[in-house]
């Protein structure tokens, strides 16, 4: 049997009262590790999300400084945390409306027993996918790099010592090995000695 990994998250509860914060570390005791830190308005939650990061954002509307909808929508767009609006259910649809777009997840209140703690579920596996592809972007764009500076010293091989585009190749990639470094470092150490 596999066995089952542990992940931490980091979760910010913006409530005006405390028993949402309750509600969640109740519905997710023993089911993963995290940090959890509650918030009581808008502004409070602003300032926290300026000192750190977090995973998971959940904002009960109304606030006691605005309604939630502009919070939800700023931190939606200022990280990659998965975001949850809980909101009255006559106010679902104007709601949804408004945040859907942004990637924030809307939950009407009142909702059965066991709904918050599918949807936490839920938005952390859909967390834990984007920090993979996150992940893959970051490589990605390290690797097109490695290639901007190996070919850039091509380039300068091929102008400053005549060598063809495969020796400048050749050059550069035994060049690294003998040093131990990578192509990227030596192409760079290659174009400060040109």
């Amino acid at each position: 049997m596999a066995e089952r990994t542990i992940i931490q998250h980091s979760v910010l509860i913006v409530s005006a009262s405390g028993q949402l914060d309750s509600v969640v570390k109740k519905n997710l005791a023993g089911d993963m590790l995290m940090s959890l830190e509650g918030r009581r308005s808008a502004a409070a939650a602003r300032q926290s999300f300026l000192e750190r990061y977090y995973d998971l954002i959940i904002v009960d509307s109304p606030l006691p400084d605005e309604s939630g909808t502009g919070l939800v929508l700023d931190m939606s767009e200022q990280s990659n945390a998965s975001v949850l609006l809980i909101t009255e259910r006559d106010r679902y649809e104007e709601v949804f409306d408004m945040v859907a777009p942004a990637g924030v997840y809307v939950l009407p209140r009142p909702f059965p027993r066991g709904r918050l703690r599918q949807v936490i579920r839920y938005l952390f596996a859909i967390r834990e996918r984007l920090k993979k592809l996150e992940r893959k972007l970051e490589l990605s764009e390290e690797r097109l790099l490695e290639v901007r500076e190996v070919n850039r010293a091509k380039l300068m091989l091929i102008e400053r010592k005549h060598m063809t585009e495969d020796e400048a190749h050749r050059f550069i990639g035994k060049w690294a090995m003998d040093r131990g470094i990578s192509r990227k470092r030596a192409a760079e150490m290659l174009m400060e000695e040109l």
